[in-house]
């Protein structure tokens, strides 16, 4: 297996690796998953898998999940299909920084992502390690941070543009969830600053420590959780990745965000993720 560091702060590109294969054996997945840790975002390029294969590759990391609003693949179940197409120019939500699903009371561990179209230039993806953007976060920041929970939900995102009615009964199945802001890697022990625009608002911010005065509330938390989910956009924390058809990325997304850029034309942009149900933070 070749290993091809792509930055310093996070992302490889592995050679000599087929997914195929790896999907029916238990070593060689092995051997990623440690360098996954190492890494927290990998790159495969050339694999002609199947969808069984690309879902039982996956399933050696745990249970798949589907998503709520986007499609899965009828005959496997947990393969979800990101289809773009030229009659869906204004379809961008995935151009922000975050996390998947972090709206779960269990995020996923991580994803296993295939470009099957691209379009002819653009359409890249980027990844930001939120471990080294903890790690670098000033002392103070740290300290006023300690401890704080924030809200995620789906409702004000995917749901933002639904009907009032459908908008409603998407938060009445998935619920907010409310996660530690900064999270312990549950294989790695790494501190993981763990917010993105999923998260609402601070939980347990309303206090007389940080609360002179009700004007204090609004300012004092909202500007502190934008500061925070800001820090996915600093390019020393990025890797930036070029799609080709049969690309693959895998990424833990425990410890990263990701933002897909929508700087293509209108086109087709067809990519299956398989999602991993995660564990709850800590």
């Amino acid at each position: 297996m070749r290993v091809e560091p792509l930055t310093c702060a996070l992302g490889a590109e592995l050679g000599n690796v087929d997914l195929g294969a790896a999907s029916r054996d238990a070593g060689l997945v092995a051997e990623i998953r440690a360098l996954l840790l190492v890494h927290k975002v990998l790159f495969f390029r050339d694999q002609d898998f199947t969808r069984a294969e690309h879902v039982a590759f996956a399933r050696h990391f745990g249970a798949l999940e589907d998503h709520p609003v986007a499609g899965s693949d009828p005959e496997h179940p947990g393969l979800v299909r990101i289809y773009k197409s030229p009659d869906t120019p204004n379809d961008r939500y995935e151009n922000a920084w975050h996390a998947d699903a972090t709206w779960r009371e269990k995020p996923p561990l991580g994803c296993v992502l295939r470009c099957v179209e691209c379009p002819p230039v653009g359409g890249d993806t980027m990844w930001a390690n939120m471990a080294l953007a903890y790690e670098k976060l000033p002392a103070h920041v740290k300290t006023q941070i300690d401890g704080l929970r924030a809200r995620h939900s789906i409702e004000a995102t995917f749901g933002a543009a639904m009907p009032i009615e459908k908008r409603l009964a998407l938060k009445a199945q998935f619920p907010d969830a409310e996660h530690p802001v900064v999270r312990t890697h549950p294989e790695t022990g790494e501190k993981v600053l763990f917010v993105n625009p999923f998260a609402t608002h601070f939980t347990n911010f309303h206090t007389a420590a940080n609360v002179r005065y009700g004007q204090d509330y609004a300012p004092g938390a909202a500007q502190l959780l934008h500061y925070l989910i800001a820090q996915a956009q600093i390019p020393e924390y990025q890797v930036r990745f070029r799609w080709r058809r049969n690309s693959v990325a895998l990424w833990d997304n425990r410890s990263t965000q990701h933002y897909a850029v929508m700087d293509y034309p209108a086109c087709h942009r067809k990519m299956e993720r398989a999602g991993i149900v995660g564990d709850t933070p800590f």
